[in-house]
């Protein structure tokens, strides 16, 4: 689906929003006032609020989808490196899109019956199937052991990301890193956690 750069600055200042205040705390008036556009506009563009909540996933959720897609297609990639590409893409998104990140747990655990929840269900079950694939061709090839758990798998890789990313403060504090300057301590825990998560999925997936 494309968006238009009226539409994502609207979308982006509203998962500011929604992050910080949650759904229901977030005026359509205080998203058009984060966005610097008009009322109208955001009813134009999306309807209401619910809508433009609908617009924000399938604009965040579509570009993992992609890079996996792209991945599995890839011919010069063994399936261990694609694995590495999955672990670094879904780290780095997680990072880079902590507005987001907070979001998507939110509705998870709430779990209430909507068109939101349908998108995730979507969207977790469009990127398993994929992460499925990548496992089996790993399989067909020999690279990969038999009965692989892909759901747990990617539980694995998503929730150690997130608890990292969350809470990262007390990360810091307890490994004596204060001293490093937020680039310095970011740089440190990309590879730190990249180097764990490629170490276990390389231990679980391979007969190395």
């Amino acid at each position: 689906m494309e968006f238009s750069e009226k539409q994502i600055q609207i979308m982006e200042s509203a998962e500011k929003l929604f992050a910080e205040k949650g759904f229901d705390g977030t005026s359509v008036r205080d998203i058009s006032e984060e966005a610097g556009v008009n009322l109208a506009m955001i009813s134009y563009y999306f309807g209401s609020k619910e809508k433009l909540m609908e617009r924000l996933f399938l604009y965040r959720g579509h570009s993992i989808t992609l890079q996996l897609e792209s991945m599995l297609q890839n011919k010069q990639m063994s399936s261990l490196q694609k694995v590495y590409g999955l672990i670094d893409g879904y780290m780095e998104r997680i990072m880079k899109l902590q507005c987001f990140h907070k979001i998507m747990s939110r509705e998870q655990m709430a779990n209430v019956k909507g068109p939101t929840t349908k998108l995730i269900h979507q969207l977790k079950k469009k990127n398993q199937e994929l992460v499925q694939e990548l496992i089996s061709e790993g399989q067909k090839k020999g690279e990969f052991k038999r009965n692989i758990d892909a759901p747990l798998l990617m539980a694995t890789l998503i929730g150690t990301t997130s608890h990292i990313v969350t809470t990262q403060h007390y990360y810091r504090k307890l490994n004596n890193l204060e001293d490093l300057s937020e680039e310095e301590f970011e740089k440190h825990l990309k590879k730190k956690l990249s180097t764990h998560l490629k170490s276990l999925f390389k231990a679980v997936l391979t007969y190395d």
